[in-house]
């Protein structure tokens, strides 16, 4: 199993490569049940290796001038505040024992992973449906005049950040579409700038759990190195296939994935 999971942690880094996000949807599922980390420690592993990974990610995006660094800053501030009180403050707070339904008890793992099912869900609906790229008629991107919403990015940026520090996943299907209709970038400065914060963010974030958490760092750097080869392998093969096709494909695995774990919580739920 583990060999199986330090294959999937390649997998993790391929799709942020490819797409932008949706690897950091995988990087809990793959902790829990192929590496066997409880779910609520699976989720703070999971911020530092989609941090780290997005990060390096972030760099040939930067290179390229996909990254829209005034975008970056005001969307990320408020991400970045709420992940890191979610999980200095809000999670240590969650009881161990949430609550009962008749003889079927809520435990804290069980919440953490339902909330990243119905997240993985959300998630590949998200990827199955949304196209927010606009072309011209020989198919280049459509450059707008960016214009900033700064209420609903300030907003939007807070929830991103809750939900990111609550069940460790980055949100790049939430940030991508926001950056695009909220900030009017083009889909690839979306996707460069989406990493960007999704590092930031997601490294702040881990550090609330610093003091909270037992950190078992030989795994974690090595899930991360894996997961970093990827997305630079992703960013290359990026160039040479459809991302729009890819990232469906992706969505109806991730869509399988969170029923899967949603029936797995509700038959079997993890103590």
């Amino acid at each position: 199993m583990e060999i199986l999971g330090y294959f999937a942690s390649l997998i993790v880094g391929l799709s942020l490569g490819l797409i932008g996000g949706g690897g950091s949807i995988l990087t809990v599922p793959v902790l829990v049940y192929l590496f066997g980390v409880n779910p609520v420690l699976a989720t703070a592993y999971s911020l530092f290796i989609v941090g780290a990974s997005s990060l390096f990610g972030a760099f040939p995006k930067y290179k390229q001038g996909l990254v829209n660094l005034k975008t970056a800053l005001i969307f990320g501030i408020p991400s970045i505040i709420s992940v890191f009180a979610t999980r200095k403050f809000i999670v240590p707070l969650i009881p161990n024992e949430v609550f009962t339904l008749g003889d079927f008890m809520v435990t804290k793992s069980t919440l953490m992973m339902v909330l990243f099912a119905l997240l993985m869900v959300a998630a590949s609906i998200s990827m199955i449906r949304g196209n927010y790229e606009q072309y011209d008629k020989d198919g280049n991107d459509v450059e707008e005049i960016q214009v900033f919403n700064y209420s609903m990015i300030l907003l939007e940026g807070a929830v991103v950040g809750v939900l990111t520090g609550l069940v460790g996943a980055g949100g790049g299907f939430l940030i991508i579409p926001a950056l695009v209709m909220l900030s009017k970038l083009s889909m690839k400065q979306a996707i460069g700038t989406s990493l960007l914060i999704i590092a930031a963010k997601s490294l702040i974030g881990f550090t609330g759990d610093l003091g909270h958490q037992i950190i078992d760092w030989k795994l974690l750097l090595t899930v991360t190195g894996l997961a970093i080869v990827g997305i630079f392998f992703g960013d290359i093969v990026s160039k040479k296939i459809d991302g729009n096709k890819l990232k469906v494909g992706f969505g109806w695995f991730v869509l399988i994935m969170g029923v899967y774990i949603l029936v797995q919580q509700v038959s079997f739920p993890i103590k």
